[in-house]
C-alpha cells in the first residue's frame, strides 16, 4: 500500500489545527440590517451554541410568527461537535497509519460531513421561515421568511447577509486542502 508524501502527512496536522478552530471561534453569522438597527443585529453559530442579539431576533421574529431560537432545540449542537472530534481523531489515525488509502477515506467523511452540514442547515433556515404561527400580529400573504444559506436576500425592511465566520472559513479551507493533497496524493501514485 502507498504511503503519504510528506505534504499529505504535514497537511493533516494542519487540517486538524483548522478544525479546532471551531471550538474557540464562531463558524457562522447571519447579520440583518434596516432602518430601526442602524447598526445591525448579529447572530453568531457556535459548534455548540447560538450568540450575538438572539433575544432581540427572537422579539422581532414574534410579530410576523417565526419561531423563537434557543440553544436547546438545536440537537446539532450536540451531534457536531462530538462527529468533529471523532473526525480529527480519524485523522491522527490516518497520519499514524501513512496510507494514502486512509487519506482518501478521510477526505470522503468530510465531504459527506459538510454536504449533511449544509443541507441541515437549509432544512433549519427553510423550516424557520416557512412554518409561520397563523396567531402572528403582522402577516404578509406568500410571504416567507428564510434567511439565506450563503449570501444576500432582502426580507421585509430588512437586509440580511449569511456567511462563514472566523471558525467557518478555517472549516472551508480545511475542506480545500483535503481535496487539494487528495489529487496531489492521487497523481503522485499515478506518475509511479
Amino acid at each position: 500500500m502507498k504511503k503519504l508524501t510528506n505534504p499529505g502527512k504535514a497537511s493533516i496536522v494542519v487540517i486538524i489545527l483548522f478544525l479546532s478552530t471551531l471550538w474557540v471561534l464562531p463558524m457562522w453569522r447571519i447579520d440583518l440590517r434596516a432602518p430601526q438597527y442602524p447598526g445591525g443585529l448579529s447572530m453568531k453559530i457556535w459548534i455548540n451554541d447560538v450568540k450575538g442579539d438572539v433575544d432581540i431576533i427572537n422579539g422581532l421574529n414574534h410579530y410576523i410568527g417565526m419561531s423563537t431560537i434557543h440553544k436547546k432545540d438545536f440537537p446539532e449542537f450536540v451531534f457536531l461537535p462530538t462527529t468533529m472530534a471523532i473526525f480529527m481523531s480519524l485523522g491522527l489515525g490516518v497520519l499514524l497509519l501513512n496510507r494514502k488509502v486512509g487519506y482518501y477515506i478521510w477526505t470522503g467523511m468530510f465531504a459527506f460531513i459538510g454536504v449533511f452540514s449544509f443541507y441541515d442547515f437549509y432544512k433549519w433556515e427553510y423550516n424557520y421561515g416557512h412554518n409561520l404561527n397563523p396567531e402572528a400580529p403582522i402577516k404578509v400573504p406568500g410571504m416567507s421568511y428564510q434567511p439565506p444559506l450563503f449570501g444576500y436576500k432582502k426580507l421585509l425592511n430588512f437586509e440580511v447577509l449569511s456567511q462563514p465566520d472566523i471558525a467557518g472559513w478555517f472549516y472551508i479551507g480545511a475542506g480545500v486542502l483535503l481535496v487539494s493533497i487528495t489529487i496531489y496524493e492521487w497523481k503522485k501514485n499515478m506518475a509511479k
